[in-house]
């Protein structure tokens, strides 16, 4: 299928609207704090410092920018953005859950954040994750003290996809919030808000920023679910986005379309070699899927496949084989990225999240896909 990608999302990151004072690049607000012109503004400020600019800790213009094309292009009322995307999530859960609560995680979701959720077992949160996507199945495995759906689509290593809609429904018909992982899709191909999600998460150290330069997070939902989180997390947890780290957010948007049909083509050209290939066993693309769910519009160059060994040194003769794919950890950038979540020693975590022992992730960048595809042939042929 075609990349579909709104006319308006595009308009949208390429800056149309903003207001510059005439300069075509935004500029960078590097300031800690914004003098007031009384101390009743001051006190006014203070008593609701989520709409005013008082200190960079709360808001900035710069980043205020960003926020604002972000919410835009989720379909959100407003947007937060953090010095990381474990720091939007840290701000997530620690706005929304106390003591007795039970979390649901659904899908294979990012490592980090399930260690997160780990440790918030002795503050009294607790949770369980859910490798069955069915509704149903679900619906079975929520609890009376579910406060939070955690939802990945699609999901971390296998990128296998949910419902988005049905569990949505399903979540809010029992007053439980959700969440979903909006890094993989971006929200040029997918938009959970429209779906019914309540919060969208994102580390746009990936993708959004796409240049392997900035380490940033965003959250993305209704106003007065990003007011609660400013004041319970932002504010207090202090993870916070730099000015400068906003603009280069910001600049990664501006290509952010252009790149993603790209990375949409060049992922599946990948994807369909290795399918083809008679030494891997399986191919992990939402493309793939016999019945992939419709919220997406367009894939982007995230994907895994079974190399089928039982051995760890053939796995690490293959990685290190490859010249193309540099080896290393996250993706979304430009370059093209190779890991395996196969450390040597840890066969029991992965067999227990359903991950096989000899899958490699690839992250497609830019690069012409025959390069890849003839680097990916090549490492492949070596006994």
């Amino acid at each position: 299928m075609p990349a579909r990608i709104d006319e308006e999302d595009e308009l949208v990151c390429l800056g149309h609207g903003e207001e510059n004072g005439g300069a075509l690049t935004p500029p960078i607000f590097q300031s800690a704090l914004f003098a007031q012109p009384s101390l009743g503004r001051l006190a006014a400020g203070l008593a609701s410092e989520h709409d005013h600019r008082l200190y960079s800790r709360g808001n900035n213009p710069t980043v205020g920018a960003v926020e604002a094309k972000l919410a835009r292009l989720e379909r959100g009322e407003a947007c937060r953005c953090l010095a990381s995307g474990m720091a939007a999530v840290s701000a997530v859960l620690s706005s929304l859950l106390v003591a007795g609560d039970h979390v649901l995680v659904v899908n294979q979701v990012y490592g980090p954040t399930l260690e997160l959720l780990r440790r918030l077992e002795r503050l009294g949160v607790r949770h369980d994750v859910t490798l069955e996507l069915d509704p149903a199945a679900v619906a079975a495995a929520l609890e009376k003290e579910t406060k939070l759906l955690w939802l990945e689509s699609p999901g971390t290593m296998l990128f296998r996809t949910v419902d988005v809609a049905a569990l949505s429904a399903l979540a809010r018909a029992r007053g439980i919030v959700t969440v979903l992982d909006n890094s993989w899709a971006t929200p040029l191909f997918q938009k959970p808000l429209t779906r019914g999600v309540d919060l969208v998460v994102h580390s746009a150290t990936k993708y959004l920023g796409g240049h392997s330069d900035v380490v940033a997070g965003a959250v993305v939902g209704s106003a007065a679910r990003l007011e609660r989180l400013f004041h319970d997390a932002l504010l207090l947890d202090g993870g916070v986005l730099s000015p400068f780290d906003a603009w280069l957010l910001n600049r990664g948007l501006r290509t952010l379309p252009v790149r993603m049909r790209r990375h949409h083509e060049s992922g599946l050209a990948v994807a369909r070699f290795l399918a083809a290939h008679p030494r891997v066993r399986r191919v992990f693309h939402p493309a793939l899927e016999a019945a992939a769910p419709g919220s997406l519009t367009g894939f982007s160059g995230l994907l895994s496949f079974d190399l089928g060994t039982a051995s760890w040194d053939d796995l690490a003769r293959f990685v290190d084989r490859l010249r193309r794919f540099r080896i290393g950890v996250s993706w979304g950038g430009v370059e093209s990225l190779v890991l395996t979540p196969n450390r040597g020693g840890n066969a029991a975590a992965l067999a227990a999240q359903g991950i096989p022992p000899a899958l490699v992730r690839l992250s497609v960048g830019l690069e012409p896909p025959d390069v890849l595809i003839a680097d990916l042939e090549q490492a492949l042929s070596e006994p």
